[in-house]
């Protein structure tokens, strides 16, 4: 990290430590193989960061701390601005002519009255809920579901998200009751339902493709961190981060303050473009539902974010 070896020393005998044993680690990390392949990778991280820190001054000079709401946005701009240009923004205008939107709990139960469902229960109790999905699968019919929604009590401790089949298998009667604009996303790609009460929180977190998040029932309090800006957020567990962007500790993470968070409460009816490699953090503001879509009308293959080469086993 680029720390003077008498700091390193002089910390170290602070700390406690034997001035001798210490000097003797030093003189042997000097040399050790281990200390120079780190020294090497220390001063690519550097290289890079310095590059990403110059693309978010680029970046903020350009618009890039306002996230930008447009109406009525066509094809042409929209994937050269956004999708290409990797910016977040909200877009008005699209769902009026969804069935979904007059959704209530009680026409969805009507709509699906013999569906079994898989909710994600007992998340708060887990911290790491988000990324140990597996442990909180649980099965159960849509109409008991439903009623636990309707009790309206605030907790993010159930909530129906993207990891099952409901969407294409017991709820497809709702999905029909989607109309994707089909000037930006390909509807053959399908979507996903997330669906819970008041108080459901995503961690701060990343996709590897970009989003098109419909929100059709309630509010959701939307963050979102830039793409360039990885370094700030602490990354754990692969995509998501370890600072919690609701309450974040500048003094565990204090390069987190450097990071531009842009804010959004989304209404129903707004859809919001969540690029690829952005950080976003959602909570639900009141009992919502969501539908995403991330088949967007690009030639070839939607753009994802590159998964790092295996290390080779003798390097």
């Amino acid at each position: 990290m680029g720390v003077p070896t008498e700091q390193a020393r002089a910390a170290a005998v602070a700390a406690g430590a034997d001035a001798a044993a210490v000097d003797a680690e030093l003189a042997a990390l000097d040399t050790h193989p281990y200390f120079a392949v780190c020294r090497r990778l220390a001063l690519r991280y550097d290289w890079m960061e310095s590059l990403l820190d110059t693309y978010r001054v680029l970046r903020d000079d350009d618009g890039g701390q306002e996230l930008e709401r447009r109406a009525d946005l066509g094809a042409e701009e929209f994937f050269a601005r956004y999708y290409y240009g990797n910016r977040p923004v909200v877009l008005d205008g699209l769902m009026a002519d969804w069935p979904a939107r007059d959704w209530t709990l009680d026409r969805m139960a009507q709509r699906c009255p013999d569906a079994v469902v898989e909710v994600m229960t007992g998340r708060e109790a887990n911290p790491d809920h988000a990324w140990q999905y597996d442990r909180h699968r649980t099965t159960m019919p849509f109409r008991e579901y439903l009623a636990m929604l309707g009790s309206h009590t605030r907790t993010n401790d159930y909530y129906m998200v993207p990891r099952n089949e409901n969407w294409t298998g017991p709820l497809r009667p709702l999905a029909e009751d989607v109309r994707p604009p089909l000037h930006l996303v390909d509807p053959t790609g399908g979507g996903h339902l997330l669906l819970g009460p008041a108080g459901t929180v995503t961690p701060l977190h990343v996709d590897n493709s970009s989003v098109l998040l419909c929100q059709v029932l309630g509010r959701k309090h939307v963050r979102l961190v830039p793409s360039y800006q990885r370094h700030l957020v602490y990354p754990r567990g692969g995509t998501f981060s370890a600072v919690d962007a609701a309450r974040p500790d500048l003094d565990r993470y204090p390069r987190y303050a450097e990071a531009t968070v842009l804010e959004t409460t989304l209404e129903p009816g707004q859809m919001l473009l969540i690029p690829v490699g952005w950080w976003h953090w959602v909570q639900a503001l009141d009992l919502s539902a969501t539908v995403t879509f991330h088949h967007f009308r690009v030639p070839g293959q939607n753009h994802r974010m590159a998964t790092p080469p295996a290390a080779r086993a003798d390097e």
